[in-house]
């Protein structure tokens, strides 16, 4: 049996005049097989859609400013500007009320109810510095449609399946969106180390190799 292997994908930097089905394709052509996995950041893939606000463009209110405090420092909604952004998404009273949920949950030692409630932007929204240069003066939000994406890299290319991760170097690796029949799971702990380079490296597509 071949050997799983994982290979990052130099690019140039991506915008949103990219297309993100062409653009997969132009780069990997060539090198990838019916075997393999191809696995997108999702933050790319929702920059190639124009998901994203410039933080000078953010008017952040009161509420803001006060509900990013309760979020831990490594977060992306721990700055008023990923707050205000979540809170655009997805309405200031829904993350209020999902916030107070969270506070609720953690004194009975139930965790995860905040980002269970705040909205599906909530554990998907990338704060400026989170994602490559021009865009780390951005906050970046989750991908749309990942599953019309997927669907439309595996038919495209052929391979055995496609998937959007969310990956960081936290050692968090969570699958956005995925083709039918995938492991998600497995292939999220292939993942676990972040291959993927979102700044100088320009990797943001990796190859999982032999996955199937």
């Amino acid at each position: 049996m071949a050997e799983v292997e994982i290979i990052p994908v130099p690019t140039r930097i991506l915008t949103q005049k990219d297309d993100i089905i062409d653009t997969v394709e132009r780069y990997v052509k060539g090198k990838i097989g019916e075997h393999d996995v191809i696995s997108v950041a999702e933050s790319v893939v929702a920059i190639t859609q124009g998901n994203f606000l410039r933080v000078d463009e953010i008017k952040v209110s009161a509420a803001a400013l006060n509900c990013c405090r309760f979020i831990p420092d490594y977060g992306s909604l721990a700055t008023p500007h990923g707050m205000q952004a979540l809170m655009l998404a997805e309405g200031t009273w829904r993350v209020v009320f999902a916030l107070f949920l969270g506070f609720l949950g953690k004194l009975v030692g139930v965790r995860g109810l905040f980002y269970k409630y705040g909205g599906e932007q909530a554990a998907l929204i990338d704060d400026a510095t989170g994602t490559m240069p021009p865009f780390d003066k951005c906050v970046v939000y989750g991908p749309k449609n990942p599953q019309d994406v997927v669907n439309r890299l595996k038919e495209r290319l052929g391979c055995y399946g496609a998937i959007i991760a969310d990956v960081n170097d936290l050692k968090r690796s969570r699958i956005v969106g995925a083709t039918a029949g995938m492991d998600a799971e497995r292939a999220a702990n292939l993942l676990i180390d972040n291959p993927f380079g979102n700044a100088s490296q320009k990797t943001p597509i990796c190859i999982i190799k032999n996955f199937a």
